[in-house]
């Protein structure tokens, strides 16, 4: 233990960071093998498959009335109210952010411990969205790396109309990305991870290059301005490499994608399966941009604290040279800010 703190400091000297630098290495924090990676995997993202097979199989197996039945049932687990507070789920929630953590690995690196305090909000401005932001499970609440006692993160509002999956993920500690979630949980103290890009960017994607769709999602800029709250640039390298994918392209695609406020893709991981590779993640968090409250920002100053401030952030981050960058296997890939 002693010889791997020392050998955490040397990394922060070997980057130029101070003494506020910290590392967190989820395999390191919560030992975990395949079996339990690949349970906490299915129940993070599991829903989805089982309610579509669920819903395949029924229609092309059962009579129509029965087809209904199964139908009825996973609409009521839609409506079904959830408490986001139950032992039983945060136990669940807790589980699956240790074994994930553990699964791929993933790294935290905080350039500055020091600048976050627990009884302040912050707004991580987390890129990229890949085709799953898997590598957000590093920065949860109950994974217990950030040194900040209430932390949500926000996700599309379609998640919380999938039956089984609005569960574990309210469970997690996932609230509709809504203005008005976003602003209230900031007003109330919580800090929110942002996924910047969101349905645009999974649109976007291009393999060999990472994407930030960034001009045009100006909204969380916006709230962090309006509630003055510090912006937190976040980026996660090897993330894109979780899974292959495919996608069809046209404006069609993407109107329909806005649409449902999700994109769909077909994406696979080992053996063809929603597993995803074992890629080693490492997600770097900068200092926070310290903002002065503005109640009704006016669009010019939006833009220039995201192209200025926020941008030029990202793009340190993206740039600096972590230890295990080129093992991994993302040191050319260049960043595209569309």
């Amino acid at each position: 233990m002693g010889e791997e703190r020392e050998e955490r400091k040397a990394v922060g000297h070997e980057l130029g960071l101070g003494s506020g630098y910290r590392e967190f290495r989820g395999r390191h924090e919560f030992p975990s093998n395949m079996v339990h990676g690949i349970l906490a995997i299915g129940m993070w993202i599991g829903a989805m498959h089982f309610n579509v097979s669920l819903l395949l199989l029924s229609f092309l197996f059962f009579s129509f009335s029965k087809f209904l039945l199964v139908l009825g049932l996973l609409l009521v687990f839609v409506f079904l109210p959830i408490d986001p507070y139950s032992k039983f789920g945060r136990s669940l929630a807790r589980y699956i952010c240790k074994h994930l953590s553990s699964y791929f690995p993933t790294t935290l690196h905080v350039e500055d411990v020091h600048n976050f305090h627990p009884d302040r909000a912050y707004v991580f401005g987390y890129e990229p969205h890949s085709v799953l932001p898997i590598g957000v499970v590093t920065l949860a609440e109950l994974t217990g790396f950030m040194p900040l006692p209430k932390l949500k993160c926000l996700a599309s509002s379609a998640v919380f109309y999938t039956p089984f999956l609005r569960h574990i993920w309210t469970w997690l500690g996932t609230t509709p990305a809504t203005k008005k979630f976003f602003s209230s949980l900031l007003n109330a103290g919580y800090s929110c991870i942002v996924v910047s890009s969101g349905v645009q960017e999974a649109f976007h994607m291009e393999r060999g290059s990472e994407i930030a769709f960034l001009r045009a999602r100006r909204g969380f800029v916006r709230v962090a301005m309006e509630t003055g709250c510090p912006l937190v640039p976040v980026f996660c390298f090897g993330q894109s490499h979780a899974y292959k994918w495919w996608k069809p392209g046209g404006k069609f695609y993407l109107q329909f994608s806005r649409a449902i406020k999700f994109t769909p893709i077909f994406f696979w991981g080992i053996f063809g399966s929603p597993i995803p590779d074992q890629h080693p993640m490492h997600v770097v968090v900068g200092k926070p941009i310290e903002l002065k409250k503005n109640p009704q920002p006016t669009v010019e100053e939006v833009l220039i604290l995201l192209s200025l401030k926020y941008m030029a952030n990202l793009f340190k981050h993206f740039k600096i040279s972590l230890r295990d960058k080129a093992r991994v296997g993302y040191a050319d890939i260049p960043l595209k800010i569309l």
